[in-house]
């Protein structure tokens, strides 16, 4: 059962670059994540999910810049508080925010980890850094600790990364992510790499987590199979844009996107009968050549008229206001394009 808002964005858009030779990421986001929720975020690569989960935590690198939006933090037990501007901060305030109240775990453990140094130093380090007062041996419990929620032996804390195997390297990751307690943790497709039983693994590790702790997920790849598993709710990006969003069974049993639908037939059902797995065709659009209207539409098998004239806006289907769709096959033409 998910809670009030924790993180709530508005219009968040991003462009790579200046000018006129800029490239628009992403286009008026619009996203909020309950507190205790589990928030998947799904697309082929490209759709933006990626830069999202930067331009949230301001980790975009140059030339990525934020050109508008609004991103708010609010804090537990603080209903009066005004939230907190994340593109606001300081780099001073932002830097003692990153981690204890939100952290991330990066695509690519291994290139995440430092490979000079041993984990007990990687975990103490983050204490070390944001918990001044904690003495030494404080510090080594604690990792220990972590290694523990994580399910590693405490005897790896003086391994390097590379005495670790992958999915060991992942845990330790999410160990680290968690060791302030943060309320909400993005996880970049941490799974990419590992095998099918090492992510099953590591995801039911990650809902065991979030019970026990009740920090919030946003959990990021382009496996829709995996959020339909463990997601609350599901967001689909596409283009830079959300274009559907719901609960992980609405999604399931009836999504209304035909680019939902297709990325739901383009992996095979864990179970009941056997189904035909159809894909998308065609490939992902180039940022710089955005076609107009619905950027899905030069892919769509259901496209008319409107779709390459107008961006459709996300809007609530009739009767389901829990869910929003950003598709004229289920909103009003608008009379010019009819």
């Amino acid at each position: 059962m998910t809670g009030s808002p924790v993180l709530t964005i508005r219009g968040l858009t991003v462009d790579y670059g200046t000018g006129t030779g800029a490239v628009r990421a992403l286009r008026d986001i619009d996203l909020t994540l309950h507190r205790g929720e589990v928030l998947g975020l799904a697309g082929e690569s490209g759709s933006g999910k990626s830069t999202l989960a930067y331009a949230v935590t301001r980790l975009l690198s140059p030339p990525g810049v934020i050109t508008g939006g609004e991103v708010h933090y609010h804090p537990p037990g603080a209903r009066d508080a005004a939230p907190v501007d994340l593109l606001a901060l300081s780099p001073r305030r932002l830097r003692a925010f990153r981690w204890q109240e939100l952290s991330i775990v990066f695509q690519g453990a291994m290139n995440s980890l430092n490979p000079v140094h041993t984990v007990h130093s990687q975990l103490t380090d983050v204490l070390k850094a944001h918990r001044p007062g904690m003495k030494a041996a404080e510090r080594t419990a604690r990792a220990e600790e972590l290694l523990s929620l994580v399910g590693i032996s405490t005897d790896r804390l003086t391994a390097f990364p590379h005495q670790l195997s992958g999915g060991m390297r992942q845990r330790v990751m999410i160990a680290m992510a968690l060791a302030l307690e943060p309320e909400i943790v993005i996880m970049d497709e941490p799974t990419t790499a590992l095998d099918v039983v090492m992510q099953r693994q590591i995801l039911r590790q990650l809902v065991r987590l979030r019970e026990e702790l009740g920090f919030s997920v946003v959990f990021i790849t382009h496996d829709i199979s995996l959020l339909i598993e463990f997601s609350d709710r599901i967001a689909i990006m596409y283009g830079g844009r959300i274009v559907e969003e719901a609960d992980a069974a609405e999604i399931y049993r009836d999504p209304r996107h035909p680019y939902s639908d297709g990325l739901l037939h383009s992996f095979p059902a864990l179970h009941g009968p056997r189904r035909e797995l159809t894909g998308i065709p065609g490939s992902p659009p180039h940022l710089s050549a955005m076609p107009a209207g619905c950027a899905f539409h030069p892919r769509c098998g259901k496209a008319f008229a409107p779709c390459a004239e107008r961006v459709p806006v996300p809007a609530a289907p009739d009767g389901e206001p829990a869910r929003s769709v950003a598709c004229w096959l289920h909103h009003p033409v608008p009379a010019d394009s009819v």
